[in-house]
């Protein structure tokens, strides 16, 4: 496969290049990932080994519950973890003036 003459193209051909090179470089490392993760498996596997049992990953899936640091006083019921969005309880009270730290457990 011959190279195109870069002096000789537009910026627009430039650019065009450039984007079809990037998506390329991204396609290999995904492959090139994919490829070392196999290899890796397959000697662990040889040796009667799993990667969590080495390393001590969760494995695969999401892990356990998280418990709640934040609680609404007006409802028990409602807590939060901390994580992810805000409940609209705590955003409410947070936006009347209530520190966050009022709420937690």
């Amino acid at each position: 496969m011959r190279a195109p003459n870069l002096d000789k193209l537009s910026l627009k051909e430039l650019l065009d290049h450039e984007a079809k090179v990037k998506k390329a470089i991204a396609h290999a490392r995904e492959r090139d990932k994919t490829e070392a993760k196999q290899k890796v498996d397959a000697v662990l596997k040889g040796m009667g080994f799993s990667f969590g049992e080495l390393y001590g990953g969760r494995g695969s899936g999401k892990g356990g519950k998280v418990a709640p640091k934040y609680r609404n006083p007006d409802n028990p019921a409602e807590t939060w973890t901390g994580r992810g969005r805000q409940p609209r309880w705590l955003a409410e009270k947070t936006k009347k003036g209530a520190k966050i730290m009022d709420f937690a457990i």
